[in-house]
């Protein structure tokens, strides 16, 4: 089997990138179900990008689709 020596820094800066790129993905999602966008379609699509696709999903929903949603109150 493979086994992995690597330094504890490289370990850090793994779990470190993996977090970012799992807290942008959860928060794509999290923001797209808090936002009203002008069709559930629309909701539904931003969901699954983020969901399907996770870092690069959640970046376009950061760059596209979060302006095309209002907050709710």
């Amino acid at each position: 089997m493979f086994q992995a020596n690597l330094p504890p820094e490289t370990w850090a800066l793994i779990l470190g990138v993996v977090g970012v790129f799992a807290a942008i993905t959860l928060w794509a999602i999290r923001d797209a179900f808090s936002r009203t966008f002008p069709s559930t379609n629309e909701k539904i699509f931003w969901i699954q990008v983020s969901t399907m696709v996770p870092f690069l999903g959640g970046m376009a929903y950061l760059f596209m689709g979060r302006k095309r949603g209002t907050k709710q109150k």
